[in-house]
């Protein structure tokens, strides 16, 4: 049974907590930011990176992202940041699927999230919504390099972390922790995990076997249920620790100018040691590029590699660690 309180309610089945799963999203850090970068009072954790990506924002115009993603309002459009389809997509690809978005379901969307009448700033998500999603992607393009790219991979190492941390925790506690812990207004009675009022009409959503898909977030504020057609039930979060993140960002400019900037942008993905491909995802760089600076860091000694099956995983040496300033790292 529901837990009574007003909200969204998802429903599980014993199998829907088994395939309770995470993803981490380019996409959603993109709406996230594109929120904290019009109302950076509002987010004083992300201070040190808006003072960063202030001057690299002059001149871009990013009207369609800001129209996707709408000041004072309780309810956005889903279509710009949709679940992603796997676990650590890169950000072209989900630029890519955004494209590839069905006219109909971007008219839909917009129509649900503006039920009092779309204004003029969306309306050619709903007139045309083909030619308004290619110059999104155009926008959200040039918004990723200016303001996320440079920090990505020390963004995507963090969220790995917190994965991984959160993923022991629902192992080793179960969902009465590890959900409750996302958000003062989450609750779980064992059946029925409910998010107290967030802007939506009350909604039951039975998972039916689909399990659940928590996705920890950099810029996500509060916690954002995804209930909607065609997308798949989901849930961002912020992620804890999030003001950390930045100071150690900022702090590692000297280790840039010592190693160069994408060698100790490795390195400090390793928080979470990881494979080639992951690390060629968190970064955004290619596997070929990634594997030649990892084969200078070892040589250093500031990264070990083990077999792990098939795939060869690479992690900090103390060496490494104390260059990143003491980090610790996420053994998994």
């Amino acid at each position: 049974m529901s837990s009574g309180r007003p909200g969204i309610r998802f429903r599980f089945d014993r199998d829907d907590l088994l395939r309770t799963r995470f993803a981490i999203s380019p996409l959603i850090e993109l709406a996230g930011a594109s929120y904290v970068v019009r109302r950076p009072g509002d987010f004083p954790e992300h201070r040190e990176w808006v003072a960063a990506v202030t001057s690299r924002l002059e001149g871009l115009d990013l009207g369609l992202v800001f129209a996707a993603a709408p000041l004072g309002r309780r309810s956005w459009p889903n279509f710009n940041a949709p679940p992603p389809v796997s676990p650590h997509p890169w950000v072209e690809d989900e630029l890519t699927r955004l494209a590839a978005t069905d006219p109909g379901v971007v008219r839909a969307d917009v129509r649900r999230a503006y039920p009092e009448g779309v204004p003029p700033s969306a309306e050619v998500f709903v007139g045309d919504p083909s030619a308004a999603l290619a110059a999104l992607v155009g926008q959200l393009r040039a918004f990723w390099s200016a303001a996320i790219e440079p920090w990505w991979p020390s963004m995507s190492a963090f969220l790995e972390s917190e994965i991984a941390a959160r993923a022991r925790r629902l192992v080793a506690v179960g969902g009465q922790a590890a959900f409750t812990e996302l958000a003062r207004n989450v609750s779980w009675d064992g059946r029925t995990l409910t998010i107290a009022p967030v802007g939506t009409a009350p909604r039951d959503v039975d998972l039916d076997g689909r399990g659940m898909l928590l996705i920890p977030s950099v810029f996500a504020f509060g916690v954002w249920p995804r209930i909607d057609a065609p997308w798949d039930p989901a849930v961002t979060y912020q992620a804890p620790g999030v003001g950390d993140l930045w100071s150690q960002a900022d702090s590692g400019s000297a280790l840039d100018e010592l190693i160069g900037r994408r060698r100790a942008a490795i390195l400090r993905s390793l928080d979470v040691p990881a494979s080639t491909l992951a690390i060629s995802r968190r970064t955004g760089w290619s596997p070929g590029g990634v594997n030649t600076h990892l084969g200078v860091l070892r040589a250093t000694g500031l990264v070990a590699r083990r077999r792990d099956g098939r795939q060869v995983i690479y992690s900090r040496t103390s060496a490494g660690d104390s260059l990143c300033g003491g980090q610790e790292r996420t053994e998994r």
